[in-house]
This record gives structure tokens, C-alpha cells and sequence, in this order.
């Protein structure tokens, strides 16, 4: 933590330590990423035949993926590979920021922020298997019924990877909606009851923003936006389950330390 009454010269030197260590640490995920994505990159297609499967599985007999690109064939499983690396390497990723923000925290900081952490993670996971086991079969169910019968339905293996990434990044995202709430009342930027007489218009937003996160149809839409609701209602419980505290040593100790920094700036 750069203090502001140091002198110039040591507040430089502490500047960039930050920055090589911020660099060490991007370094390290980069590392873990690509050696991640080296041992999927064989399984390239396989991963992608997983991934379709929600979509082949209802394609009428007859009737396969199809490639527009001559690159497709190559490219949407490298890219399906990249980003599965990048999930696989989330939770190293993650610690590797915790590393470099934790000592900057307090004691109780410190103790909040582990649990918040490790929630974010499970969540986003839980995201992302909600919308491949749940809302896949949903959608792509209703998708190849509704079509004309003389249409035959093979999508592009590209237009379905940019769909399923977008599909899973938005519901990982939404899965964080509960942290997100408790965050919100521990700050003291809202609290339970504020929240609760803002019901109608969060179930409203929820909506919206499932209008913006998904492709443009209703299913999506609504499959989107009503786990956001009950997200938001399991934030609230969780809120009073779980309200914020810490012990008072760990209060005394931290506001100590505190003092003791003022003191030697002064």
C-alpha cells in the first residue's frame, strides 16, 4: 500500500515492485492457461462434439453441423479449447489476484473475502452447468420444432459456438447475483428491508436483462431472467442468515494498525 507521505523516491520504488509482482502474477496465469490448453488442444474435438450435443442430439435424421468457413473446422474447436482452458485455470487465476490484492486487507477483510471467493467460483461453475444441462435441451428442444417443414435445420459449428460462449458466460455471470447482494448489504449500500420494497422492480430488471444477454427470443429470455429473480431472493436470505460481523479483536487490531500507519506518515 503506497502511502502518500512517503518520500518520493520510496514511493516510486513501491510503484514498481507492485508492477513486477502484478507482472510475475499475470505471468503465472498466462502459464497455467496455456499448459491448460495444450493438454486439451488434443481433445479439441472432441470437446466440441461434447459441447453439440445438446443441439445433434434433436437434429432431424439426415441432418448434421455444417461449416461456412473453409477456417471453421480449425478454428471453433481452437477457440472451444481456449476457452475452456481459461475456466479450467479460473480458480488459479483468482488466486493469483487474491495474492497480489490480500496484502492490502485486513485481518476480517481477509477472512470475508476467502469464503466470497470461493462461492464466486462454485457459482459461476454452477452457472455454466445450469445453462448446459438445463437450458440447452429447453432451448434447442423448442428451436428445431418450430421450424418449417421443408427447412432443413443445420447450423453453422461457428454461429453455435459464439452462441453456446455467450449463453454460458451470461448465466456464469448471473449465478454471482447472490454474492453479489450480500456485497451490497455488508457495504452498507443497501440493506434487507430497502432491498424487499424493491422486489417488483428487480423481477423488472431481471427481464431486461435477460433481454440483453440472450439472444433475441422469449425462452431464453425467461430461462435467463427468473433464475436471476430467485438468485436475487437466495441474496437477500443469505443476507440475513449471514449478516456481516467480525470480532471485536480483529476490529481493535486492524483500527490499531491503522493508527500505527498515520502515526509513522506524521
Amino acid at each position: 500500500m503506497i502511502d502518500p507521505n512517503q518520500p518520493e523516491v520510496e514511493q516510486e520504488q513501491t510503484f514498481v515492485s507492485h508492477l513486477v509482482e502484478l507482472r510475475t502474477r499475470l505471468l503465472r496465469a498466462l502459464l497455467v492457461i496455456l499448459v491448460f490448453f495444450l493438454g486439451l488442444f488434443y481433445f479439441a474435438n472432441d470437446l466440441y462434439t461434447l459441447i453439440s450435443e445438446p443441439l445433434t442430439g434433436l437434429l432431424p435424421e439426415g441432418t448434421s453441423m455444417i461449416a461456412t468457413d473453409v477456417t471453421s473446422p480449425f478454428f471453433a474447436p481452437f477457440k472451444l479449447t481456449l476457452v475452456a482452458a481459461i475456466f479450467a485455470a479460473m480458480p488459479f487465476i483468482l488466486h493469483q489476484i487474491w495474492g497480489f490484492i490480500a496484502p492490502g486487507l485486513y485481518k476480517h477483510e481477509k477472512r470475508l473475502a476467502v469464503p466470497l471467493l470461493a462461492s464466486s467460483i462454485l457459482l459461476f461453475y454452477c452457472g455454466v452447468a445450469f445453462a448446459y444441462f438445463v437450458v440447452f435441451p429447453l432451448i434447442f428442444s423448442f428451436f428445431t420444432s418450430v421450424g418449417p417443414e421443408n427447412v432443413a435445420v443445420m447450423t453453422d459449428i461457428s454461429s453455435y459456438l459464439n452462441f453456446v460462449l455467450k449463453i454460458f458466460f451470461a448465466f456464469g455471470i448471473v449465478f454471482e447475483i447472490p454474492i453479489a447482494t450480500l456485497l451490497i448489504v455488508w457495504a452498507g449500500i443497501s440493506d434487507v428491508e430497502s432491498l424487499r420494497s424493491k422486489r417488483a422492480y428487480v423481477i423488472v430488471g431481471c427481464f431486461v436483462l435477460g433481454m440483453l444477454l440472450t439472444p433475441p427470443d422469449v425462452i431464453s429470455q425467461t430461462l435467463l431472467a427468473v433464475p436471476m429473480w430467485l438468485l436475487f431472493e437466495l441474496g437477500i436470505i443469505l443476507s440475513v442468515i449471514v449478516p456481516r460481523s467480525s470480532d471485536d479483536q480483529d476490529k481493535d487490531l486492524d483500527e490499531a494498525m491503522r493508527q500505527e500507519e498515520e502515526n509513522n506518515a506524521s
